[in-house]
């Protein structure tokens, strides 16, 4: 059943234009959990050049890691600005000691793996880190991992397909 779908979705997709194979795979990029990492793999699964794919899922992934920094951001800033302390979550704790631990690099690098890329900057923002060095070692992680797993995907298929 599996060695028919890839082949069908294949297909399918050849015969949208170009454009539309873009978003799609941008939209579905754009979803925390699937992000760059499963967008570039399904976008190389269902047939698209490897630079379209990696491109799209980069750019779906990182709309919405720089909507929830931005706002994050904002959000800090009017919190400070009123000196209210806010409790924070065990998530955000654990965030927090990791962010301590090794910094901004490796947390933005590694943390992909535990949560979306989403939740670590727009955390570790909130936490005070400086919003544009998160966005920066944001977008190399996006793109690495979104790498990565395209040339995954495409190893499978040349290995299985």
């Amino acid at each position: 059943m599996f060695s028919e779908l890839i082949p069908g979705l294949q297909s399918f997709v050849e015969g949208l234009p170009v454009v539309v194979q873009f978003l799609g795979i941008a939209l579905i990029s754009a979803i925390p959990f699937v992000e760059s990492y499963f967008g570039s793999a399904v976008g190389v699964l269902a047939g698209l050049p490897v630079p379209l794919a990696v491109g799209a899922a980069v750019a779906g992934n990182v709309t919405t890691m720089l909507l929830m920094v931005f706002g994050a951001s904002a959000v800090r800033e009017r919190a400070m600005a009123k000196r209210e302390p806010v409790e924070r979550s065990p998530r955000q704790q654990r965030l927090a000691r990791m962010l301590d631990r090794f910094g901004v690099p490796v947390v933005s690098l590694a943390g992909q793996a535990i949560l979306p890329s989403q939740i670590v900057a727009g955390t570790m923002v909130s936490l005070g880190a400086k919003r544009n060095g998160v966005i920066g070692w944001q977008l190399l992680s996006i793109v690495l991992w979104g790498v990565l797993f395209a040339a995954l995907a495409l190893g499978g298929l040349m290995a299985f397909g």
